[in-house]
C-alpha cells in the first residue's frame, strides 16, 4: 500500500507567472520543517523583487533563502547532513543547475525546483525544460488568465500598456506591472516568427 523511495531525487514545480509556484515551494518547504528535516534554500541573486535575501511568494509567504550567482555555489554550502535543496526561480540559473541537481539526488538529497518552464515568448526557459525531462516528479500550476479567465500556462509581458516584442530582452524581472497570466488563446507576441516569417 505504501511505496518506499530510495533517498535523493529531483521534483520540479513549473507554469506561468502568478501560477503559485513559489507558494508551492515554500508550502512544501514547511512541511518538511515540520518533519525536522535539515534544509537548504537557494535563490538566483538576480531575483531581487520582494527582498534581497528571502524567497517571498506573490501572496507573501516567505521563507529565508542563500543568494548565489552561479549554480554550482550550491555544493559549497551542501554539508552531509542536508535533507532537502529547494531552489526557487531556477530559470534564471545557468545550465549547469541540471548536473548540480543529479549530483545532489545521487548523493541521497531530495531536490526542489521550481520556475518559469517558458518566457514571455512562450518559448522554453533557460535549463528548466531539462530539468524537467531529468526529475522524477513534475508538478506544472496554472493561472487564471487575466483577459478571459480561462486556465493559463503564458506569461504576458506587457510594456506601456502593449505587448512586449519578441526581440525585447529574454530576461525582465517585475511582477504585475510588467507581467500577467495568459491563456494560450490571450498571449501576444508582436512580431513573433513562425516558420521562419514574422506574424
Amino acid at each position: 500500500m505504501y511505496q518506499r523511495y530510495s533517498d535523493g531525487w529531483v521534483e520540479t514545480i513549473s507554469g506561468c507567472m502568478f501560477a503559485g509556484k513559489t507558494e508551492e515551494l515554500i508550502r512544501r518547504i514547511k512541511v518538511l520543517e515540520f518533519a525536522k528535516k535539515n534544509i537548504l534554500v537557494f535563490k538566483p541573486a538576480i531575483d531581487n523583487r520582494y527582498s534581497d535575501t528571502q524567497v517571498v511568494s506573490h501572496a507573501g509567504s516567505s521563507v529565508d533563502s542563500i543568494v548565489i550567482s552561479h549554480s554550482r555555489e550550491i555544493l559549497d554550502y551542501v554539508k552531509d547532513d542536508t535533507d532537502v535543496v529547494a531552489i526557487d526561480e531556477v530559470q534564471f540559473l545557468d545550465e549547469e543547475i541540471c548536473e548540480v541537481c543529479d549530483i545532489l539526488a545521487d548523493r541521497g538529497i531530495r531536490v526542489m525546483a521550481a520556475g518559469l518552464d517558458t518566457d514571455f515568448r512562450g518559448e522554453p526557459f533557460g535549463p528548466m525544460p531539462k530539468l524537467i525531462t531529468q526529475a522524477e516528479f513534475v508538478t506544472k500550476l496554472t493561472a487564471v488568465c487575466n483577459k478571459c479567465g480561462a486556465p493559463a500556462t503564458r506569461t504576458q509581458r506587457i510594456i506601456n500598456g502593449q505587448p512586449a516584442h519578441y526581440d525585447d530582452p529574454i530576461i525582465l524581472v517585475g511582477a504585475a506591472e510588467s507581467y500577467e497570466a495568459r491563456c494560450r488563446h490571450c498571449h501576444q507576441v508582436l512580431g513573433k516568427p513562425y516558420f521562419g516569417e514574422k506574424k
